[in-house]
């Protein structure tokens, strides 16, 4: 890796810390909806918390482009392990694009019933707030590629410690489990990320051909 590398490398925790920061702020008034909330009172929790509501989105948004940019950088590890048409890699990073895009629309919906508060109906507000369920499971299901390629990778090539691809897979098969797949989501990709990013800039001296498979 070079230099400019190596820092993008931080992108990872930089996309942890806005996640965590958007959901704390966020949530410093979501403690006003009912348990099974009604289309006005959710409109009435929207424009009651409109700060909150879009500096909250906001940041947990932006930590789905730094996770975005995260996944470019593990992205160039696996092109230069897995060599050839680096199938595994760019289903990884496929994976992680969706992934980034329905992490941002699972917040876009308050966001966007925050900027229109006054204008848009209670049901409106309703649905975009209850969007947010379907966004993050097509979140977690795009994540199921993002980790098993890369962990085909780097068993294979040994672009990643092997133990650390061996918890990828164990992520991948929580996610596609329906009920606890959120686990994955809200503890495993966090902490996945953190040390992936941790690995990359530790190991940023090794070059591409350290890391490459041997011919057969």
């Amino acid at each position: 890796m070079k230099g400019l590398e190596r820092w993008s490398a931080c992108a990872g925790p930089l996309a942890v810390a806005l996640w965590i920061l958007g959901l704390v702020v966020t949530n410093e008034t979501s403690d006003k909806i009912p348990h099974h909330p009604t289309d006005a009172q959710l409109l009435a929790w929207v424009q009651g918390s409109t700060n909150s509501i879009l500096a909250g989105g906001w940041l947990f948004m932006l930590g789905c482009v730094a996770f975005l940019w995260f996944a470019a950088v593990l992205r160039a590890r696996l092109v230069a392990a897995e060599g050839g048409a680096a199938t595994f890699a760019t289903v990884a990073f496929a994976g992680a694009i969706a992934a980034a895009a329905f992490g941002m629309l699972n917040a876009a919906g308050d966001v966007g019933a925050a900027i229109d508060k006054n204008s848009i109906s209670a049901a409106t507000a309703g649905t975009l707030h209850n969007a947010s369920n379907a966004f993050f499971v097509c979140a977690e299901l795009a994540l199921v590629p993002f980790f098993l390629a890369t962990a085909v990778v780097a068993l294979h090539a040994r672009a990643l410690p092997k133990w650390w691809s061996w918890l990828a897979i164990l992520i991948a098969i929580v996610l596609v489990i329906g009920p606890i797949g959120w686990v994955a989501v809200i503890v495993g990709l966090p902490i996945w990320t953190l040390g992936t990013s941790w690995l990359l800039v530790r190991g940023g001296g090794r070059t591409a051909a350290a890391v490459a498979p041997t011919p057969a």
